[in-house]
């Protein structure tokens, strides 16, 4: 089966987005990596600083989709944009669901439409978090009936 995992880059804050996410959907990280754990390059030094960064965090969502990611820096920082131009789709199985993910990740974010019954049929809202991530929840009470 082929699954669709998102992967965010963020610009020293990676931790504490990740906390958060984790924070709402639960789990564990099976993985949290720091640039200071990788080796050595010689000719390269890093920084206390850049050290503690995120080199690398993985949080299961489900069994089939992860939610992935890691701080920039360095020469890689120079093309970091702060969302990036990109959305996170969530489909829940409940208008129970979509409510509770949707009021959780958007706290301390900005609503841009709040969830309600569109004229396609899908209970949809979408919002940007405290972290300048953009997210669309949806929730399709026909196609749970099949």
């Amino acid at each position: 089966m082929t699954t669709v995992n998102v992967y965010l880059t963020f610009n020293g804050n990676c931790e504490e987005a990740f906390n958060f996410y984790k924070s709402v959907f639960g789990g564990e990280f099976p993985y949290l990596g720091r640039f200071k754990d990788m080796p050595a390059e010689e000719g390269k030094t890093m920084t206390g600083k850049d050290g503690e960064r995120i080199m690398h965090v993985s949080l299961p969502i489900s069994k089939e989709t992860m939610l992935m990611g890691s701080d920039t820096g360095g020469e890689w920082a120079a093309s970091y944009s702060l969302g990036n131009n990109f959305s996170i789709s969530i489909t829940t199985d409940s208008k129970d669901e979509a409510d509770r993910l949707f009021n959780g990740l958007v706290a301390g974010g900005m609503i841009t439409m709040p969830l309600n019954k569109t004229f396609w049929g899908d209970y949809f809202g979408m919002f940007t978090d405290k972290f300048g991530v953009s997210w669309m929840v949806s929730f399709n009470e026909a196609q749970q009936k099949k």
